[in-house]
């Protein structure tokens, strides 16, 4: 097979036909043979009923549906590992990505010989609220410099091109979809490209995804990820480290108090109690965080960041 295309959507029931007939003639223009796989995230509309009708006609579209919502990330773990197309494409079910960029994004991996393609929207629309511009650039330029991954205009651009083994050697969970570039640059696929695409007004709803709150939320998806790329199967390499030299710290000035103490007592000079000092007790305090911590990384050296229940998702129905 060609190409997966696949959708993750909540609540698109208006924007799902003509979505599959733009990239249906998309496909039969070229000669591409194709999956189209809907992942319904839960929506409370007619969505999956849409759907369905579309599935009877179509066998090339799949579906999935979720028995509640559980975000973007999960729905494209779970469209990732039923993918079965040599090059897969993700988009948006708002009508905003445009079907008629999948040609060009399967050139630049069939030809050109790029992992992962991600589209650039040079063109958004003008207007958009101060909240939702300037967190994204704060967003892109961030992600960039903790990455590495320099030449990515747009991490969250949903309109992203694979080859079938990036998908196949990721693990997309939480809200970890924004950082599937530098998830692909972890696992060894360092032929990143960008692509400028069309970017559509929207025509029915409103955007999911605003303000500030998805600003705070994605700082601390990048931090996590840079934590896990870093630490994530040693954590004892760094807990283990600031809890040796926390313990350390502390342990040597608690010696520091008694042998003062000691030669107080030695020489005669008055000297009050230890436990009226207050270095003793900012000692301890050392020793004992020290001592947490270390405990922390060595459990985190056991557990190695590994959860067999956390790409567990219920899906109620599938086609």
């Amino acid at each position: 097979m060609d190409i997966s295309v696949i959708i993750p959507l909540f609540n698109e029931e208006e924007s799902l036909p003509e979505l599959h007939a733009w990239i249906k003639r998309v496909m039969d223009e070229n000669g591409f043979s194709y999956e189209i796989i809907f992942v319904n995230d839960g929506s409370t509309d007619r969505s999956w009923n849409v759907i369905e009708d579309i599935r009877k006609e179509n066998p090339e579209v799949k579906g999935i549906k979720f028995r509640r919502n559980y975000g973007k990330s999960p729905a494209l773990y779970c469209g990732f590992e039923r993918a079965e197309g040599d090059v897969v494409i993700t988009m948006d079910a708002d009508l905003q990505d445009s079907p008629d960029e999948i040609p060009e994004l399967r050139r630049m991996i069939v030809e050109d010989g790029f992992d992962l393609v991600s589209g650039f929207k040079m063109n958004r629309k003008q207007g958009d609220p101060l909240s939702k511009t300037i967190p994204t650039k704060l967003f892109n330029a961030t992600a960039r410099a903790v990455s590495g991954i320099h030449n990515l205009h747009d991490f969250n651009c949903g309109l992203k091109a694979y080859r079938r083994e990036v998908v196949k050697n990721i693990e997309v969970y939480g809200e970890m979809h924004r950082y599937i570039p530098y998830l692909a640059k972890n696992a060894g696929f360092t032929r990143i490209g960008e692509k400028p695409v069309h970017h559509q007004a929207r025509k029915f709803g409103k955007s999911k995804f605003m303000g500030w709150n998805r600003f705070v939320n994605g700082y601390l998806d990048l931090l996590s990820l840079w934590f896990l790329d870093s630490f994530g199967l040693k954590p004892m390499h760094v807990f283990g480290f600031i809890g040796t030299l926390m313990f350390m710290f502390g342990f040597l000035a608690t010696m520091m108090v008694g042998v003062n103490k000691i030669y107080c007592l030695a020489t005669g000079i008055p000297a009050r109690l230890v436990t009226d000092n207050p270095y003793f007790y900012i000692a301890l305090t050392m020793m004992i965080l020290g001592t947490q911590l270390f405990v922390a990384g060595f459990l985190g050296e056991l557990i190695s960041r590994n959860s067999t229940e956390r790409n567990k998702y219920q899906i109620e129905k599938e086609i």
